[in-house]
């Protein structure tokens, strides 16, 4: 084996994790450190949940519009410029007094994110070649999982030498080092044309473009079945993590040191199946990455929601998280080699605005349901209603697989919906 040519066919892909990983670290960092600063300056825990309100409401003021600019713009020069804007916000929210200032900068950053994420999915799949992408993405379950370990690590031992605001600083620079690293990768010629023939946007460009995303998935219902179904999977997700806490706490009577603990198990679960999804996951099938490591997510979600015990919910942190990698990898693959690239922008905002309306909606739902009901039945409930979820999508993604291998699993199907 020419370990010359390894490493340089290699090379944009190792950059593009190492990019990706280093703004993952800094999510966490800036995580931890901004509900500990919220909670400082306010006192209250509903301060706190406020913050995660702003993500999904971030995105539907902005993915109607995003994947216009996202299909048509250099996208790396696109990531980089997020990075940067992303990155002088963070900068600047220590120096800010008040909460009511906050809340609007933490606003500007989620919208920020909200452009990124398409972005970089559409990017990803420009750059990696189709027969490398199912390790690309077994290697970036690794590197999500890694940042889940080390960027709390990260921010314990910067409160230790400082305070969280020390902590905020370094996120900013982190974000700024993603862009730098972004900086190296090839511009990707297609997108520079587009750039220079990019039209006014204008309501009837994206009335224009919501009409592509539409015909996009009246004709190919395959694609978009598994694609809302793993979607709702995850808004489930969202919404029974907005319990964790509670249910840890007051269902299981953990004390602060135990909960830590529980996540820790979760974060060490995420990094073995990350691990071992990376050995696996080339010899695995995407509809078995997506089906199965879908169905076991919720069978952890379920184990830990009729736990009583310490013992009982580690072990559904377990399977879920172990599992997660595999779901994630296996989505990831689905969705670079059946949404084509041309649209992919689009595609991905219009649907990630969707998502993002539902989790709102679950996550004051499940809330309600805990408050009039208990923290208990509400997980119940949740859980239940995810495994049917993921019931349906296993049974999708085999059932298609097998009935029309060449539509869904195949990756010359990039037709033209418009530019």
């Amino acid at each position: 084996m020419d370990l010359k040519k390894v490493f340089y066919s290699w090379r944009n892909p190792l950059l593009l994790l190492f990019g990706i990983g280093l703004s993952n670290i800094g999510d966490w960092i800036y995580l931890i450190a901004f509900n500990l600063i919220v909670l400082d300056m306010t006192g209250s825990p509903l301060a706190v949940a406020a913050l995660y309100i702003l993500k999904p409401l971030a995105a539907l003021f902005t993915n109607f519009w995003s994947g216009t600019i996202i299909d048509r713009l250099n996208l790396r020069n696109l990531m980089v410029g997020l990075d940067i804007f992303r990155s002088a916000l963070i900068f600047i929210l220590p120096s800010l007094p008040s909460v009511w200032l906050i809340y609007p900068v933490v606003f500007l950053i989620n919208m920020g994110s909200a452009v990124f994420e398409p972005a970089s999915m559409t990017y990803i799949t420009k750059l990696i070649p189709s027969e490398k992408r199912k390790r690309f993405n077994s290697f970036r379950s690794l590197i999500d999982s890694g940042g889940f370990l080390i960027g709390p690590a990260i921010a314990g031992w910067l409160f230790i030498l400082g305070t969280p605001y020390m902590a905020i600083y370094v996120n900013a620079l982190t974000f700024l080092g993603s862009g730098l690293i972004t900086l190296l990768l090839p511009p990707l010629e297609d997108s520079i044309l587009k750039q220079k023939n990019l039209p006014e946007i204008s309501l009837r460009l994206l009335k224009k473009d919501w009409n592509v995303v539409r015909l996009f998935t009246r004709n190919s219902p395959y694609v978009m079945v598994v694609y809302f179904l793993f979607s709702l999977m995850m808004v489930m997700a969202a919404a029974l993590d907005s319990l964790e806490a509670a249910f840890s706490k007051e269902v299981l009577q953990l004390s602060d040191t135990e909960y830590g603990f529980l996540v820790s198990i979760a974060g060490g679960g995420i990094a073995v199946g990350a691990v071992v999804n990376t050995v696996l996951a080339k010899k695995m099938t995407t509809s078995l990455l997506i089906g199965l490591g879908s169905l076991s997510v919720s069978v952890g979600y379920i184990v830990y929601a009729f736990s009583t015990s310490f013992d009982v919910a580690a072990l559904g942190f377990i399977v879920l998280s172990f599992s997660l990698a595999f779901a994630n990898t296996g989505f990831h693959t689905f969705y670079q080699e059946n949404i084509p690239v041309n649209v992919m922008g689009r595609v991905g905002s219009i649907y990630g605005l969707i998502e993002a309306f539902f989790i709102i909606l679950a996550t004051i739902s499940i809330g309600l349901t805990a408050q009039s009901l208990s923290i208990k039945s509400a997980v119940m409930v949740g859980s239940f209603l995810m495994l049917l979820v993921t019931g349906a999508l296993c049974f999708t993604s085999f059932y298609f697989e097998r009935k029309s291998e060449e539509q869904v699993y195949d990756t010359e199907t990039s037709k033209v919906y418009g530019k």
